[in-house]
């Protein structure tokens, strides 16, 4: 990989998600049919970890649960510290080089790195959504994103979380990413 790339984004913006969670919603649905936002939160809670772990090459031993009953009850305070050292973590340029492994999967940093980001902005995306935030994001690194959900989409995978969604052409770039990762950038919450 000629450059790394910056997580810091991604995960401010995932931090400040997990803040304005509001307290009565762990039970709502998100666009990942299998999670409702707690268990969301588990997920996003173990995922950072894994991937932290990935990046010093300290691999942890399974995956991220998705489970509300194992998620801890300081999670809006230790969500976003765990996601400060993540970005911490990513911008050293070791922990973009050789292998590592995440989820019990071995593969070459490099490509932890966007997945870990890929996490990052699919799943912000879902949080945002589910409590009713816009959800829109725009950075430089979703190219790289774009890259790995196009790559995964050739290799005949089923999108990265579900089958792919059809969007319409010219549609921004988030958008096209939701679509090959199997998520509808047209998804609301029910009503209440």
């Amino acid at each position: 990989m000629d450059t790394q790339l910056d997580l810091a984004p991604a995960a401010r913006r995932m931090a400040a998600l997990v803040s304005d969670v509001p307290e009565d919603s762990l039970d709502r649905p998100t666009p990942c049919e299998r999670y409702r936002v707690g268990d969301l939160l588990d997920h996003i809670a173990g995922v950072v970890q894994a991937f932290t772990a990935a990046a010093i090459k300290r691999p942890l031993a399974g995956g991220p649960s998705g489970d509300v009953a194992n998620l801890a009850p300081e999670w809006r305070i230790r969500i976003p510290r765990d996601l400060d050292a993540l970005a911490r973590a990513w911008r050293r340029a070791d922990a973009w080089e050789g292998m590592t492994a995440a989820g019990g999967v071995d593969l070459p940093a490099e490509v932890a790195g966007v997945v870990a980001l890929d996490e990052l902005v699919i799943h912000g995306w879902d949080l945002a959504r589910a409590i009713g935030q816009s959800g829109e994001y725009d950075g430089p690194e979703l190219e790289a994103v774009f890259a790995m959900a196009q790559h995964f989409a050739g290799s005949g995978v089923d999108g990265l979380f579900g089958p792919p969604v059809d969007v319409e052409p010219g549609a921004p770039l988030l958008h096209r990413i939701l679509g090959l990762s199997g998520r509808d950038p047209r998804w609301r919450p029910p009503p209440a």
